[in-house]
């Protein structure tokens, strides 16, 4: 069993220096860009995480977790477009600094790239990996459609955003687990079980995102909070909000969000505060949380060996950035 340092640093091996240059360079350079721009590389640490603690062999998953982590950013090119978001990790979205085409192309390309990688995978395990990365590729697309989709949508309700957040977050994080699972040979049980649990984990991983761009300290997460609330985004704040409000208390937040700037921040928080959307957001990720242990529990995997996964999730989620 490794710890997270030592699969943190294998992460970093994997990626550290790689090169994706080839020509024409205008299509190869905006994904060099955007893969050496670094970020949490979680997808790849869950998968070599899983194959551990499921006793398997690194190697054997190493190719499939970086096609995972190329897939996640070839879908935030693609997302940054559709969202027209200036920034990615404080630097400029590869279709601010090259061009829309440019970044749909070079996105496109990405997605071969994660495929060919996925495909490296040992013959033995290579049919169940395609039959996961597949599946996850294709909720990822529909859980985009439904994030537009809500921008029209009037009467969104939460199971609605939480089933969005499964296909467009969740699932992924969960075909990580399960894919490094398959890698050391786990049972079928076991891997469903674990990406069940990713499942989980992925929900309240979006949760808490939604959380901290309302009530993250600015200090410590690294940029302005309520993008989400100057952009009126259906997140389960929002609909939480709705939920619980009177006849009364929604004509407030009615009001509030149809102001401007940090003036509607304000309110607007000032409102969820009064509504107890703080609370109410916690007591759904704790929830999460305490299911995932649940499917965790169920798996063959070693008391001794959850320790470190324990540890982790607690961070990941509870985490302040």
């Amino acid at each position: 069993m490794h710890t997270i340092k030592e699969l943190q640093d294998k992460v970093k091996d994997l990626f550290e220096n790689r090169n994706y240059l080839d020509n024409p360079n205008e299509l190869y350079e905006p994904i060099q860009y955007s893969l050496s721009q670094g970020g949490k590389r979680l997808r790849p640490l869950l998968s070599l995480f899983s194959c551990s603690l499921f006793g398997g062999d690194l190697k054997e998953v190493e190719d499939s977790a970086i096609g995972l982590e190329i897939f996640h950013n070839f879908t935030l090119l693609h997302d940054d477009i559709m969202d027209q978001s200036a920034l990615r990790r404080g630097m400029p979205t590869v279709y601010k600094k090259w061009d829309t085409n440019t970044a749909i192309l070079s996105g496109d390309t990405m997605f071969v790239i994660a495929y060919q990688y996925v495909t490296n995978t040992n013959p033995e395990i290579l049919v169940d990996t395609l039959k996961v990365f597949n599946q996850t590729a294709k909720e990822v697309c529909e859980g985009q459609q439904y994030d537009m989709n809500f921008e029209e949508e009037i009467n969104t309700s939460i199971d609605d955003y939480m089933e969005m957040i499964r296909l467009k977050t969740a699932v992924l994080i969960a075909a990580a687990l399960k894919i490094g699972a398959i890698s050391a040979r786990a049972s079928a049980k076991d891997c469903d079980l674990i990406y069940d649990f990713g499942i989980m984990i992925g929900l309240a991983f979006q949760l808490r995102d939604d959380f901290l761009d309302a009530f993250g300290d600015v200090d410590v997460f690294g940029k302005p909070i309520g993008n989400d609330i100057i952009s009126n985004k259906k997140t389960y704040l929002y609909l939480k909000a709705y939920e619980n409000a009177d006849f009364e208390m929604k004509e407030k937040l009615n009001n509030a969000f149809a102001l401007e700037g940090d003036i509607k921040v304000k309110k607007v928080l000032s409102l969820y505060e009064e509504l107890g959307i703080r609370e109410a957001t916690e007591i759904r990720i704790e929830k999460l949380h305490n299911d995932a242990m649940k499917f965790l529990s169920e798996t063959s995997i070693k008391e001794k060996n959850k320790d470190e996964l324990y540890l982790f999730l607690n961070q990941l989620i509870k985490r302040e950035v």
